[in-house]
């Protein structure tokens, strides 16, 4: 989108510039901030319209739509930003319905005082998130606050997608007999965020994980469209999402430790920090729970997609009217893998 030159005759100081309450106000301030930063990097047809809305039709079927807020600290990490993190984390949730998703909105709260800088470098990695993924940012809101009254910045946003016909994908339909598989290692982002946190060296650099998974999802649904039940397992880990779904259907869950794919130096890590990486927050993995005949054909497929090349049959469904999680550990025992009790890790998305 060209900018309008004759409506702002001095550009933004994107270098050392920074959000003032001008900006928040719905006057030429507000409006050269979205004309040269939003709508230079996000432009799309819609977006372009530049209305309080976006209007556009879509696929017959059953719609769904999620809505995130992203307060992560720090706003940047080993493997990505709290921009494309927003992206990822929308798309992500609107997916795991066997959704398709469509479009995306997003609201900014910015503080007083942010450099304009680290702004731009924000919405150029969210534009490129969304650019990748194939699902464009339509439309969107900023407001400004006081210095002191939020942390830098927070992004909202909300997704929407459309099912395909003869999909029935929902935490409630786990049965006794299921397999459960996940795509990849558990626990890098967490890590990376408190690493990056707490400015602690690894050997090995520990990155996010953060990626939006819906391709590997379509593939999945376009193989096995009675897939049971997805979950992204974010906030709380693997261990705390495989509860809800215990919950929610009414069943037992029984792992197997040594098939659960850590990152060795994740492992590390939480050693290190004291941490269960079975708990620690993820953004790029997902949990599927399907009939036992389907545990194969969909393993063959998640390892086939670049996001699933470390995917693993992890565990069972099976009767327990407690709705306990279990897990066979590698020594042999049995413990009982509960719900997180206590903030592991604050602001990981």
């Amino acid at each position: 989108m060209s900018l309008n030159i004759k409506r702002f005759p001095v550009r933004l100081n994107t270098k050392e510039g920074a959000i003032d309450m001008t900006h928040g106000s719905g006057g030429r301030s507000m409006a050269q901030l979205i004309e040269e930063l939003f709508f230079k990097y996000l432009d799309n047809e819609l977006l372009r319209q530049a209305n309080d809305q976006a209007v556009f039709d879509l696929p017959s079927g059953r719609v769904v739509m999620s809505t995130d807020g992203h307060v992560i600290s720090p706003l940047f990490f080993p493997g990505g930003d709290i921009g494309a993190l927003s992206v990822h984390g929308t798309i992500n949730d609107v997916a795991m319905s066997g959704a398709k998703p469509y479009y995306l909105s997003s609201g900014f709260i910015l503080e007083e005082g942010f450099p304009l800088a680290a702004l731009e470098k924000i919405i150029i990695s969210m534009a490129r998130a969304a650019s990748e993924a194939g699902v464009p940012v339509v439309t969107g809101d900023t407001k400004v606050v006081e210095k002191g009254k939020a942390d830098g910045v927070f992004i909202t946003t909300t997704g929407v997608g459309v099912v395909p016909e003869g999909v029935n994908i929902s935490g409630d339909r786990a049965q006794p007999g299921d397999v459960i598989l996940v795509n990849g290692t558990m626990g890098d982002h967490g890590v990376a965020i408190m690493s990056s946190r707490e400015n602690l060296q690894f050997e090995t650099t520990i990155e996010s994980d953060s990626a939006a998974l819906h391709t590997l999802i379509a593939d999945m649904v376009a193989a096995v469209p009675g897939i049971h039940c997805l979950r992204d397992p974010t906030r709380g880990g693997l261990a705390t999402t495989l509860n809800e779904l215990a919950q929610q259907s009414s069943v037992g869950m029984k792992l197997v430790e040594n098939k659960i794919p850590v990152n060795p130096a994740v492992t590390a890590a939480c050693e290190l920090l004291g941490l269960d990486p079975l708990y620690v927050a993820n953004e790029g993995k997902l949990i599927c729970i399907c009939a036992a005949q389907d545990a194969a054909q969909l393993l063959t497929i998640m390892q086939a997609h670049p996001l699933g090349q470390q995917a693993a049959i992890i565990g069972e469904v099976i009767e327990d009217q407690h709705g306990f999680v279990q897990m066979e550990t590698s020594f042999g025992g049995s413990r009982v893998v509960d719900w997180l009790a206590s903030e592991q890790l604050p602001r990981i998305c």
